[in-house]
């Protein structure tokens, strides 16, 4: 057996468990750290896991060409993280002999009051993408056979939609957004939802042209806020006025397609379901418009619910009012 053969043999069969502390940048409401983050650490132990198993993903790329992406990512959180933890993330493979993809679970755990607590549990998909261009690559050798179940010349290949008369009609400068152009309207139509438009800068893209997970986890954030002001009920209007902020228990995002460097990226956020007055479920959908047709590049659903942060680090789920329902139900109110 092969020393890459044995590496993935490794990576599909042995479990491995990482200690990681979350990024200070997640702290945004005292020491609690937001579900972005935790996204973030699940991803960083999968890597780990591929290290440590003698196949790290920039030797992958250096020497291959194939480019490590995340291409599934569900988390559900039963407790709070923060910044002090260091975190204990088991990584376990499930995946089966017939999948084309890397399939793990991960289990998130920190001490609390001494005793072990699991707070995230997660599961993350990965395929392997190849980059063809030999400008960048002039030494690549070719990949290991062993590699090829979970290699794609591409990611996804999604059917375009309808062609929408004057679809990218007007393009952004980088890093700009807008929330009103005519695929956006397409798009919303009938849907108890809010969108923008946004063009992809470079720090949204990895192995020099495709959105990687990490940014449509920061799509996913920015949708909840822009969401929420656009209904009267900002994050910021409720932290001064009640000390309310937004709290996640369960997000997914799958990538369908890839969306690509100075593009212009539709994001829609879509209210699907509401629990009493506790929690509510949306739906993020991405889109670049090609040749007029709108392509879906990725999907999503996030749970979110109010909660108080006492201290710093002690949190509690609150009930909301008729001004937040009236708000996330589009129905006529003080807070629509």
């Amino acid at each position: 057996m092969t020393d890459t053969e044995t590496a993935v043999k490794n990576v599909l069969t042995e479990t491995t468990t990482v200690a990681l502390t979350p990024g200070y940048e997640g702290a945004n409401i005292g020491t609690y750290i937001g579900f972005k983050h935790v996204n973030y650490l699940a991803e960083k132990a999968v890597i780990e896991h591929f290290r440590r198993s003698g196949l790290p993903v920039g030797e992958l790329y250096e020497r291959y060409g194939l480019g490590f992406d995340l291409v599934d990512l569900e988390a559900r959180l039963r407790g709070g993280l923060f910044v002090d933890d260091e975190a204990s993330l088991q990584v376990q493979p499930v995946t089966e002999h017939h999948d084309t993809v890397f399939r793990f679970k991960i289990a998130i755990t920190v001490l609390r009051d001494g005793e072990p607590k699991k707070v995230v549990t997660a599961s993350v998909s990965a395929v392997l993408r190849r980059d063809e261009d030999d400008r960048r690559l002039p030494d690549r050798v070719p990949s290991p056979a062993v590699l090829d179940r979970f290699t794609v010349a591409v990611i996804g290949t999604p059917e375009p939609g309808e062609e929408i008369p004057a679809a990218g009609r007007d393009q952004l400068v980088s890093g700009g957004s807008t929330d009103r152009d005519p695929v956006l309207e397409h798009l919303l139509a009938g849907r108890n939802g809010y969108g923008w438009k946004f063009r992809i800068p470079y720090p949204y893209v990895h192995f020099f042209s495709r959105m990687h997970m990490s940014s449509y986890l920061r799509q996913m954030e920015e949708a909840k806020h822009r969401f929420v002001d656009a209904r009267g009920i900002s994050i910021g209007a409720q932290l001064a006025e009640r000390n309310w902020i937004p709290a996640v228990t369960h997000s997914r995002i799958e990538i369908l397609g890839e969306a690509l460097l100075e593009e212009d990226l539709y994001t829609v956020y879509t209210v699907e379901d509401i629990f009493k007055n506790l929690l509510y479920t949306a739906r993020m959908d991405c889109y670049v418009v090609r040749d007029g047709r709108p392509v879906q590049v990725a999907t999503g659903v996030i749970t979110h619910g109010y909660g108080v942060v006492e201290n710093g680090n002690r949190a509690k789920v609150v009930a909301w009012d008729e001004r937040i329902d009236s708000a996330l139900r589009n129905l006529p109110g003080e807070g629509a």
